[in-house]
């Protein structure tokens, strides 16, 4: 069986991997890469915009914020991350 296409992007920091996706679209938007190299670093940022967003979400359900609770207590609840 062959070895997942991208399967080395599991590996990286959400830091690396969008630096890679940030050069990648550099790359596409300079338009000096042939065709087929084109759409081989396509699909590799497709995969690694796909990572970033998961270890975004991720990151989004570990956050929290501080409240006051009823009691006057600190307390935490969801931060409520969602764009208005």
């Amino acid at each position: 069986m062959a070895a997942e296409p991208h399967a080395d992007i599991a590996t990286l920091s959400f830091e690396a991997a969008l630096a890679e996706l940030e050069g990648i679209v550099r790359q596409l938007e300079s338009g000096e890469v042939e065709l087929e190299r084109s759409i081989e670093i396509y699909e590799r940022g497709a995969a690694l915009r796909a990572y970033c967003d998961s270890k975004l979400k991720s990151a989004e359900l570990k956050v929290e914020k501080i409240v006051r609770g009823e009691d006057g207590q600190p307390a935490t609840e969801p931060a409520g991350l969602d764009p208005a």
